[in-house]
């Protein structure tokens, strides 16, 4: 097989822009790492690939495809297992690291006498998966910036079994993973820049760590990707051809990307409420939680003159996370109240807000920011037992949140305790 599907240099290098071209429209690290995985995949016709990013010293294990194992529609919970590797040359991936070279592996579990590296087989015992072929690729910025190295994981031949890759997937996936390495650094920078506002709040408000507000992102955008897909299949079942499924995909993977970021920053107007009111232990009386609805107003203004699609989303998050689908939430349709004077003795509320009127992206961090918020411990709270958020959240179905909401978070709970436990465990590591 001289080219692989018939990519020759000229049909490669026009992938390789296209690819540049739609992986600089994406923001959110998630989505870059999704969209670089599945383009060397295809190359490769791989079956499945996995990335480890650099963090901290090691090597950190961030996204996963395996086509066996799970659907790329549908998130596995193994999207969000905390597995780290040193950067060493023990394992093939770490090898990788360190002497910034490719390395292929026709069959993992028979490499060649003298090498310095093994193959580790817990995901294939836990799994039944049975890794064969095996490409891994560092990738490095153009200022040779190592940050992160890329797996692509048991080639497929002609008849669909696994076999070693050929002459021109080895060539052709390590030059596409160079190219895109600079838009993983992007993305890293994106949400680091977050996070940094995020610490920024933390200093005022220690309930807003970076954990909470990373698992508030993740489970909003897991729960968005559900309920759109949702929708999406109702939508083709009703119209079956008047849709178009894989453009219908790309759409909803890309807003969920918008939402992992934009739904972190969902509090971040607490930065304007006064301390005795923002850190006071116990609750609140009238007069300072009618203070308190302000932040809801404050951290909208931030993003009062949108100039991206996120900025647009980060504003109907911090406007609106506090609605209820029954309409008693805060603070309504404010109009132009974003440019008001803040005064604390005023009221923020508007007209009503309720149901489909609120944009999804405040109702899906609503339910996100909930739940969280009940199972961790808080300076006036300890954490409810899931249970009991649980049993909270299906009562509140249809009056605190949309129905719809509820039953996606329901449907991919697998994934949102896989999430909590991630972050819980970076929490602690924290000292939180």
């Amino acid at each position: 097989m001289g080219d692989v599907y018939g990519f020759g240099a000229t049909a490669f290098a026009t992938k390789t822009l296209q690819t540049i071209e739609e992986l600089n429209q994406l923001i959110d690290i998630d989505g870059i790492l999704d969209r670089i995985l599945g383009d060397c995949r295809r190359l490769a016709n791989a079956d499945a690939g996995t990335i480890f990013l650099v963090e901290g010293g090691t090597l950190k294990f961030s996204f996963v495809h395996n086509d066996t194992l799970f659907r790329q529609d549908v998130t596995s919970k193994v999207l969000y297992a905390d597995v780290t590797l040193p950067i060493d040359e023990a394992s093939v991936v770490g090898h990788a690291a360190v002497t910034r070279q490719v390395v292929v592996v026709d069959d993992a579990y028979h490499l060649g006498p003298g090498l310095p590296y093994t193959f580790n087989k817990d995901f294939d015992r836990k799994t039944g998966y049975r890794t064969r072929s095996i490409l891994t690729v560092p990738l490095t910025t153009f200022r040779d910036q190592l940050v992160g190295v890329m797996q692509v994981i048991n080639a497929l031949d002609d008849q669909g079994r696994p076999a070693p890759f050929s002459d021109s997937a080895k060539k052709q996936v390590p030059l596409l993973a160079v190219k895109a390495a600079s838009a993983i650094e992007r993305g890293l920078m994106t949400r680091e820049q977050i996070l940094r506002m995020m610490r920024m709040a933390e200093l005022r408000d220690p309930s807003e760590t970076g954990a909470h507000v990373q698992r508030v992102g993740a489970i909003a955008a897991e729960i968005y990707k559900r309920w759109a897909m949702n929708r999406a299949l109702s939508d083709l079942k009703a119209k079956p051809f008047a849709s178009n499924p894989e453009g219908v995909f790309a759409d909803v993977k890309r807003t969920a990307g918008l939402l992992r970021l934009a739904a972190m920053l969902h509090d971040v107007g607490k930065v304007g409420i006064a301390d005795a009111i923002l850190k006071k232990p116990g609750k609140l009386d009238d007069e300072e939680y009618a203070v308190m609805k302000w932040h809801s107003v404050l951290g909208a203004r931030l993003f009062a003159t949108p100039t991206s699609d996120l900025d647009a989303m980060c504003l109907d998050i911090a406007l609106h996370h506090h609605e209820r689908w029954d309409g008693k939430g805060y603070p309504g349709d404010v109009g132009d109240m974003l440019g008001m004077e803040f005064a604390p003795g005023a009221s923020v509320m508007g007209r009503p807000m309720a149901g489909e009127d609120i944009p999804i992206a405040a109702r899906i961090t609503a339910l996100s920011d909930v739940y969280d918020a009940l199972c961790s411990r808080r300076s006036y709270k300890e954490p409810w037992p899931r249970e009991k958020v649980m049993d909270l959240i299906r009562e509140e179905s249809g009056r605190q949140f949309d129905p719809e909401v509820v039953e996606a978070f329901f449907e991919i709970y697998e994934v949102v305790d896989a999430i909590q436990r991630k972050f819980r465990e970076l929490e602690h590591a924290a000292g939180k």
